[in-house]
């Protein structure tokens, strides 16, 4: 069983560490949205069944660029393998001439026994203690949305990066990521992002 614990309630790492390596953040502005928007996002993308070795990634990946559209971000979707979509975002920075900053996820999730949830696993169901259930709500949607709900935050207030952000969410990482992040990591696409800095699902990796 998977959940997502007190994840209303607890503030988003990624608006605290996004400006120590992109720019300052002025005190500005109220949230971009309520908790109960957040979560209410959240859990669209939860109920969304993206299980291998099924994933519905043409519901997801509308789903994420509906998301990329009301926050003005760039969007582009890249094919390497046939019905693997990769949804590429970009924040442009005000300084293009610097290394970018990727934020990778995933959207495939692994699959479940209905036996072993006390939750529907796919209903993104939130108890009286504030903890969500659903496949995905640890690994690894939470985290997606968790990059989408800080720049939302972050545009509330005005901000801007200084180097380019770009956000990734592959397909495929639950049986290997051969045909989604390893595809994109090799591509002229990955080339010309320049990127210097990839947060993912453990800590940073550098690549200069």
């Amino acid at each position: 069983m998977e959940k997502a614990c007190n994840s209303h309630r607890q503030p988003f790492l990624l608006l605290h560490l996004l400006p120590l390596f992109l720019s300052p953040l002025p005190a500005l502005a109220n949230p971009a949205a309520s908790p109960s928007q957040i979560i209410s996002r959240f859990q669209q993308y939860l109920q969304i069944n993206t299980t291998q070795p099924s994933p519905d990634y043409q519901t997801s990946t509308q789903f994420i660029l509906s998301q990329a559209s009301s926050l003005s971000l760039e969007s582009r979707v890249i094919e390497f393998v046939k019905n693997k979509p990769v949804v590429l975002l970009k924040w442009p920075g005000s300084d293009p001439s610097l290394p970018s900053v990727l934020l990778n996820s995933h959207t495939d999730v692994v699959s479940f026994e209905h036996s072993k949830w006390i939750h529907p696993p796919l209903g993104g169901y939130v108890d009286r203690r504030g903890d969500i259930f659903g496949r995905g709500s640890q690994d690894m949607k939470c985290v997606g949305m968790q990059y989408l709900e800080a720049i939302r935050r972050l545009k509330a207030y005005g901000f801007r990066p200084k180097r380019s952000l770009y956000l990734s969410f592959v397909p495929d990482e639950e049986i290997g990521g051969n045909d989604g992040a390893k595809k994109l990591a090799y591509s002229d696409v990955f080339k010309d992002m320049n990127v210097e800095i990839v947060l993912d699902e453990g800590p940073h990796s550098t690549l200069s």
